[in-house]
């Protein structure tokens, strides 16, 4: 399949900028994600499904803790985007500065967010580059009656610098998610031999 072909396609959408966060009771981040979605029809038991790459501080946290915190922005918040997107927990404590609240599943919680949602995590998926969380939403909370920034709004006004930085940090992304993801596809087919050979052998 030709890649710019399927970016084309995906380039179609519009999705939200989220903040998530995480501690594991030593450490707490965040970072800026777009994968993110609604996951239940029932209102009564809310849940979500994100995707996290496995080379960010934040995954750790989440992984450490089965627990995190999203948290929706407004344009006049796009800062937030630069403080949580272009520098690594790793080096900063990204959420010193801001109004934190620990939430119900132990998350730390962005008082002043556009919206936000506590969560729990109820299964993972690995899927070589990143890990898919499925959680249930323990507590929400609709704080401003604005819009959401989006990718599309945030390309359209940022400062070319800040794009510059975006970009060199979408293709080192890009590059270590490629070599992830064709490790993880070698893996499968290694091991569905395997699952072959050993039934063959059986017979």
């Amino acid at each position: 399949m030709e890649a710019s072909v399927a970016s084309q396609v995906f380039g179609r959408l519009d999705r939200e900028l989220w903040i998530v966060t995480a501690a594991d009771g030593r450490r707490r981040g965040g970072m800026v994600a777009t994968f993110v979605s609604h996951a239940s029809l029932v209102d009564s038991l809310p849940r979500a499904l994100i995707a996290v790459a496995k080379q960010h501080h934040t995954w750790q946290l989440i992984e450490a803790s089965d627990a995190f915190g999203l948290h929706l922005i407004s344009a006049g918040q796009v800062d937030w985007v630069w403080h949580f997107g272009l520098q690594s927990g790793c080096d900063v404590d990204k959420l010193s500065g801001f109004a934190v609240e620990e939430g119900q599943s132990g998350a730390p919680l962005l008082s002043d967010a556009l919206g936000r949602l506590d969560c729990r995590v109820e299964a993972r998926m690995d899927i070589g580059d990143r890990t898919v969380y499925l959680a249930e939403v323990v507590d929400a909370r609709n704080n401003r009656d604005e819009l959401p920034l989006t990718m599309k709004e945030l390309l359209r006004t940022a400062p070319p610098e800040r794009l510059d930085e975006l970009k060199k940090l979408r293709d080192r992304d890009s590059a270590i998610n490629a070599q992830a993801i064709l490790a993880w596809r070698k893996f499968r087919v290694q091991s569905s031999e395997f699952r072959v050979d050993a039934a063959n052998f059986e017979l």
